[in-house]
């Protein structure tokens, strides 16, 4: 023993962002006047109401500013996160000038009535995106990741352009608003590409299969940066199908088409999230999931259900990634899975999801006939009851205990859903088309049964007995191999 021992110093952090240069302080303080003026809007917006435009370029309805309001104070929270996380890069003034770019080209996007104008935003959302995942120019592999997002947005805006060229061609109207009014003229082969380029757009930017490798590929962004791309860009896709409702609604074909589309990113998001290692992965694979139920709820007709699940998925990604550091736990193994609840846990679950649905149908009237409402009350239950199980499963409880917890997260959960939606589709009213529920089919009973026992199956751990189902699912989860940090070295920017 040497005889001398270190004195321990304990105290608070120094404080990083106190010679923040002035972009930064300035356009946090900026987007946090843009939430603010956007609240005002919006209740000016209910107050009011009317038709607020300038002819042929911009008009602004519910959907607008209820966006406004959700675009800011998520672009908020990143902006003040980011002071901190950010303090001492040198690429801290560029990344806060794309953040707002990125914010400003969204509210643009979302008020955007002529179709030039709604492309080239849509192309510059993208555009900045792929900056943000790049942001780190010293790396090869956020280089990489960067051109991997690029070449998926720029698809995507291609595809964008074919449809509105299509639409304008079919209708003659160089307005979104003028393309809606005229949509029930519309039919033959425009029309047919017009809607597959429309669907093909909002599954890339939406990360759906098989166009997922673009956001599995995105974990070298700045984890606020993964924030914003989780809890807004990904909703673009839902965004475009509700701006141009009246298109894709003409055919019930075309609409159980993007069910099936739906249904299937939201399994395989589940699948892909099961054979994660790591906390980012583990929420990109949440996000292809949740956004299939989005995009499900849209082919369903009921597009401001769709709306709501992005704004309630956007919070719930947006806490998730910026306290992804807190979910890194050092847990000891234990003899039981927290979902593995026997017999008596499957009644309690089942009992739960059923008074779930029913509350749902009274608080919405969605379900209540024999229409799309039906398989729309199923979806809803089926995901809020997963989460509200997934809260449940990280809280040390008895076994016993944890029986009773899921009805008591669960039902309160639904209904806030419930009461979002019934708000959401009250702002959305004046909009050309903000449901339209179909008839069932026998096409709508087995895209349900399908996924309902493929979902029950997942659940019960069946997938988990085949050695080559998990290396198929492994394989499908990989980033662009040009995009993985393999070395400590890699993750040091200086």
């Amino acid at each position: 023993m040497s005889g001398h021992s270190s004195k321990p110093t304990v105290g608070a952090l120094p404080d990083a962002v106190a010679d923040s240069p002035l972009a930064p302080v300035a356009l946090t303080k900026l987007v946090w006047a843009l939430f603010a003026a956007s609240v005002a809007v919006l209740f000016a917006r209910v107050r009011l109401g009317g038709a607020w435009e300038v002819p042929g370029v911009v008009a602004v309805d519910g959907l607008t500013v209820l966006l406004w309001v959700v675009v800011t104070f998520f672009s908020g929270i990143v902006h003040s996160y980011s002071r901190r996380y950010m303090a001492g890069s040198r690429h801290e003034t560029s990344f806060f000038a794309t953040v707002f770019g990125f914010t400003v080209a969204v509210m643009g996007l979302v008020a955007a009535d002529h179709v030039a104008l709604f492309w080239l935003l849509w192309l510059a959302m993208g555009l900045a995106m792929a900056k943000l995942i790049g942001i780190v120019d010293g790396w090869s592999q956020a280089r990489a990741a960067a051109s991997v997002a690029r070449r998926y947005f720029l698809a995507s805006s291609a595809f964008l352009g074919v449809a509105l060229a299509a639409l304008w061609w079919a209708t003659g109207a160089a307005t979104v608003s003028g393309i809606a009014a005229s949509a029930d003229g519309l039919g033959g082969p425009v029309w047919l590409l017009a809607c597959v380029a429309l669907v093909l757009a909002a599954m890339i930017q939406s990360a759906l299969v098989p166009f997922h490798g673009w956001l599995l590929s995105s974990m070298t962004a700045p984890t606020p940066a993964s924030a914003l791309m989780h809890a807004g860009f990904v909703n673009a896709g839902g965004i475009l199908l509700l701006r141009f409702a009246p298109v894709v609604t003409l055919d019930a074909t075309l609409m159980l088409g993007i069910v099936a589309v739906g249904a299937t990113s939201a399994l395989l998001g589940k699948l892909l999230k099961n054979v994660q290692s790591d906390v980012k992965s583990e929420l990109g694979c949440s996000t292809i999931g949740q956004m299939g139920f989005m995009i499900m709820q849209a082919g369903l007709g009921f597009f401001g259900a769709a709306i709501t699940h992005l704004i309630l998925h956007g919070f719930y990604k947006a806490y998730h990634f910026l306290s992804a550091g807190a979910a890194v736990e050092h847990t000891a193994p234990t003899d039981h899975d927290a979902h593995e609840t026997g017999v008596a846990g499957a009644v309690v679950v089942l009992a739960t999801g059923l008074a779930g649905g029913a509350l749902f149908a009274a608080l919405t009237g969605k379900g209540t006939h024999l229409d799309s409402g039906l398989l729309l009350v199923t979806f809803v239950v089926l995901t809020t009851l997963h989460a509200a199980r997934n809260v449940v499963a990280h809280a040390s409880l008895p076994t016993t205990v944890r029986y009773g917890a899921v009805p008591l997260v669960f039902l309160p959960a639904i209904t806030v859903y419930a009461l979002a939606y019934e708000a959401i589709s009250s702002l959305l009213s004046g909009l050309p088309v903000v449901e339209a529920p179909a008839e069932l089919s026998a096409l709508h009973a087995l895209v349900a049964g399908v996924f309902l026992v493929v979902y029950a199956a997942i659940e019960l751990g069946v997938h988990e007995r085949s050695h080559r189902l998990y290396v198929a699912l492994l394989n499908a989860s990989q980033p662009a191999s040009s995009t993985v940090l393999t070395a400590t070295e890699d993750y040091n920017e200086y």
